[in-house]
């Protein structure tokens, strides 16, 4: 049975996206955090997306730019297989990828009991939402930023009860980065 992870950036303030929904400040570069970021995108595992950064993330990582940019991080995204759930998609072009449609508990239900890799949500804060209230995620990899937003999105805007977690693991990083494992309690 494959397990489900989301892998994300959030600042101090627990945003994951600022108020214009921009990322690029959880973009902190340095030797040590790109080796550690290629390292993960290097791994045998499947990609789990929403729609809104599965365009995103199909926009940037086939490119020309992307592969000069970070050669490893972009054959890594590009060879992992790749998982979209969205209700409004007919077709997904990027190489490597399933178009997920019908009841999201389901679906993923589908996706985690299959044989293969396990899954990681990148970004996607509204289906990390729905699928923390649907009890489907079994661990957190948070990247904590040293920047703080002011305003934003959380990756748990609706979940509705308190959900109690246990730090696993973490990691820290000469530019700040700050990585926590967590699971669910």
């Amino acid at each position: 049975m494959r397990k489900l992870h989301v892998y994300d950036t959030i600042s101090l303030d627990g945003y994951f996206t600022d108020a214009t929904n921009d990322m690029s400040w959880a973009h902190r570069r340095d030797p040590e955090w790109n080796q550690y970021v290629a390292g993960n995108a290097s791994g045998d595992g499947a990609l789990l997306f929403g729609r809104v950064t599965y365009d995103q993330m199909a926009a940037f990582w086939p490119t020309p730019q992307a592969a000069q940019m970070m050669p490893e991080v972009a054959a890594g995204m590009n060879r992992m297989p790749k998982y979209v759930v969205s209700r409004t998609m007919q077709k997904a072009s990027w190489q490597n990828t399933t178009l997920v449609k019908g009841d999201l508990a389901t679906e993923i239900g589908k996706l985690k009991a299959q044989d293969g890799p396990d899954l990681t949500i990148l970004g996607s804060g509204n289906l990390i939402s729905q699928l923390t209230e649907l009890r489907l995620i079994d661990s957190y990899q948070l990247v904590l930023s040293p920047t703080i937003l002011g305003k934003g999105r959380t990756l748990f805007q609706t979940v509705g009860e308190r959900r109690t977690m246990t730090l696993t693991k973490s990691k820290t990083f000469s530019n700040g980065n700050v990585v926590l494992w967590y699971e669910p309690a």
